[in-house]
C-alpha cells in the first residue's frame, strides 16, 4: 500500500476522533487545547510511524483550528491561549518522551 494512502487513512480516523472528542466536550478553545496536548504526549511517548504519527495524530491534532480560534479571541485571551498551547504541547511531548 502506498505510504500516502496509509497516512491518509490514519488522518481520516484521527480527524473523526478529534471531531468526536470536540463534540463530546462542546468544542471551543479548551477542548482543542486538550486534544493538542494529548496528541503531543502520544507522539512523544510512542514515536509512532506514518499511520499513527503523521496520519492519525496529525489528523487528531489541529493547527488550523488553533489559528482560527486564536484569531477570533480577544488579544489577552489569544496570548494566553498561544502560551498555554505551546507550553502544554511541548511539555506534553517531552513528558511522553521521558516516560517512554
Amino acid at each position: 500500500m502506498p505510504q500516502a494512502l496509509i497516512v491518509g487513512c490514519g488522518a481520516a480516523l484521527g480527524a473523526l476522533a478529534r471531531f468526536a472528542v470536540s463534540w463530546a466536550l462542546a468544542g471551543g478553545m479548551l477542548p482543542l487545547l486538550l486534544i493538542n496536548v494529548l496528541g503531543s504526549a502520544a507522539m512523544g511517548y510512542w514515536k509512532p510511524g506514518p499511520f499513527w504519527g503523521t496520519g492519525f495524530l496529525g489528523g487528531f491534532t489541529s493547527f488550523a483550528t488553533f489559528a482560527f480560534l486564536t484569531g477570533e479571541a480577544s488579544a489577552a485571551a489569544a496570548a494566553g491561549y498561544v502560551a498555554a498551547t505551546v507550553i502544554g504541547c511541548v511539555g506534553a511531548y517531552l513528558l511522553g518522551d521521558k516516560l517512554r
